[in-house]
């Protein structure tokens, strides 16, 4: 049985578990990776807690609390875990200053760090960074007080209870001790992330520029695609308009390697285009964020479009002009232009062309992920993208497939109602905060890209507690707020983990890709429906009246 876990609402499809240490939740994590539980679509690990993505038809958030709460572990491991070596060249800014923290010599702070038993507890903030853990309780040393913009690429680092290695050169926070020339993220090699949870990483001093895999693989984790160069049907940007972006359903199940699932922003809208034109509902297509689109097309094809409203033209070679609607599938000759005018309501609109895109594969995916900066670069001028071969479509092109009624997208000005699911941490807010996320309007800010959308009210969310949260999963849809209490809504491409607190999640986080900036929201909540009394922590308090 595992003993002393909490139990928190993260979203509809979302159970976030609590352990109450580093050591407890990591057992979680191989008991919960042993048991392969009917319905758990994901893990997310992190420093006290394991974030369960899960499928709602096939299970609930009550029945999976109590299977694992009758979970068996024994804290044993009947496989050797994988080792790492990381040579290291122990010249970092801040050793100095880590070491008169430590109350020790550099060479003693050397020296300890080499000696210890290092072990990755998870995976978050950037593809590759893994948050190590060792056996040596001297090291628990505090962030800088003034992150830097910019740490370069293998910077050894410090910070809480943890070393990491950066994989890639990012502002961060962590005390640098040295540096390594290992190579942490390579998409070439299997698996692509060197630090997945359970590894055991030692450090050595460097004598020569190398890195030591225990279990190397020359399997290669990317699948080119043929280019367009090869191609008789193709696109060819003529202008972009603000972002233009290859986008399919994303790359769920690398959470270990601190991969975010990304993908298109409004999920809804390109699974319609495609079932407009006889794709698979996983095709990629192009999102544009605005519009403001112009493509040449080489090859006779099936277009349609969907999402954002925006006025769709097509320009045969003879000069002739075509207008088309939002949610129908229409034919295009070679030579044409297609050109998507900018949105008038909503922000993106997704182009599937029958045959889908054909584009370099990342982890399964086309997806272009903006943070981890995985899959396809944005499209610019010129850019040519392959499309597939119209009759290697799966279906025939049938309207009906995808029809239904337009959603009502706003305006900025307009004000829309959006239903949120509280927790996990609306215990961290004050009943008066609680009543203002729900009781005043949020508007949508120009900040906002696919990693979230900063929202700003007229008063901030008022905190109970202070402080960070250790580093736990986050959802796409979540209400992350920041200490100056203006939430921030997160897209798809958001950090997998974070440390400031997450008070609620927007349950429609297709219609929550389409806000524009200006567009004012005003909150709305039930009663969780995966929430009860003997699985999470108390969620009837979440109408405002309630109070906490």
């Amino acid at each position: 049985m595992i003993d002393d876990l909490d139990f928190h609402t993260a979203s509809r499809r979302h159970l976030l578990v609590e352990c109450p240490d580093l050591a407890s939740t990591m057992h979680l994590h191989q008991a919960l990776e042993a048991a392969e539980l009917d319905g758990v679509d994901e893990l997310v690990p992190a420093a006290r807690t394991v974030l369960i993505r899960f499928n709602p038809a096939r299970t609930s958030a009550p029945v999976l609390a109590d299977r694992i709460r009758r979970l068996e572990h024994t804290g044993t491991d009947s496989t050797e875990p994988r080792e790492v070596t990381i040579d290291v060249h122990y010249d970092g800014e801040d050793l100095t200053e880590v070491a008169d923290l430590l109350s020790l010599s550099t060479a003693e702070v050397i020296t300890r760090h080499q000696r210890a038993r290092w072990q990755v507890a998870f995976s978050g903030f950037a593809p590759g960074f893994g948050y190590l853990a060792g056996d040596d309780s001297i090291f628990t040393v505090p962030r800088r007080s003034s992150p830097r913009t910019r740490v370069p690429v293998g910077a050894v680092a410090l910070a809480g209870e943890f070393t990491g290695v950066y994989p890639r050169a990012s502002p961060g926070g962590w005390q640098l001790i040295g540096r390594t020339d290992a190579t942490l993220w390579d998409l070439d090699r299997e698996p692509p992330a060197l630090f997945v949870p359970g590894t055991t990483v030692k450090f050595r001093e460097a004598e020569r520029e190398s890195v030591t895999v225990a279990e190397a693989s020359a399997e290669s984790a990317v699948s080119s695609q043929p280019g367009a160069a090869a191609s008789a049907h193709s696109c060819t940007v003529i202008r972009p308009g603000l972002q233009l972006l290859v986008q399919d359903l994303g790359r769920p199940g690398f959470a270990a390697m601190g991969v975010s699932s990304a993908g298109a922003a409004d999920r809804g809208a390109l699974q319609t285009a495609n079932r407009l034109v006889g794709n698979a509902e996983s095709a990629a297509g192009l999102e544009s964020f605005g519009g403001g689109v112009r493509l040449a097309l080489t090859g006779n094809g099936v277009a349609a479009v969907t999402g954002a409203r925006a006025t769709i033209t097509v320009t045969s070679a003879d000069g002739a002009v075509f207008q088309h609607h939002l949610g129908e599938a229409f034919s295009l000759d070679d030579g044409d232009e297609l050109e998507l005018g900018m949105t008038e309501r909503g922000t993106r609109a997704y182009v599937a062309f029958r045959g889908g895109i054909e584009t370099e594969i990342a982890l399964g995916s086309a997806s272009a992920d903006t943070l981890a900066h995985l899959g396809p670069a944005p499209l610019e001028p010129d850019t040519t993208v392959a499309l597939g071969r119209p009759e290697s479509a799966p279906h025939l092109v049938d309207p009906a497939r995808g029809s239904g009624h337009e959603r009502h997208l706003p305006a900025p000005g307009e004000t829309i109602e959006m239903s949120v699911t509280l927790g996990p941490r609306d215990d961290w807010f004050t009943s008066a905060g609680v009543e203002t996320l729900l009781g005043q309007e949020w508007t949508v800010t120009h900040e906002s890209d696919r990693v979230g959308l900063r929202l700003a009210g007229e008063i901030p969310l008022e905190r109970a507690r202070t402080g960070e949260l250790p580093s736990e999963g986050a959802v796409t849809g979540a209400l992350q707020v920041p200490p100056n209490g203006q939430p921030v809504l997160f897209g798809p491409d958001h950090p997998l983990t974070g440390g400031y607190p997450i008070i609620a999640s927007v349950d429609d986080t297709d219609l929550a890709a389409q806000l524009a900036p200006g567009v004012m929201i005003r909150f709305v909540t039930e009663t969780s429906p995966v929430a009860d009394d003997a699985t999470t922590t108390d969620h009837t308090r979440h109408s405002p009246q309630n109070g906490h």
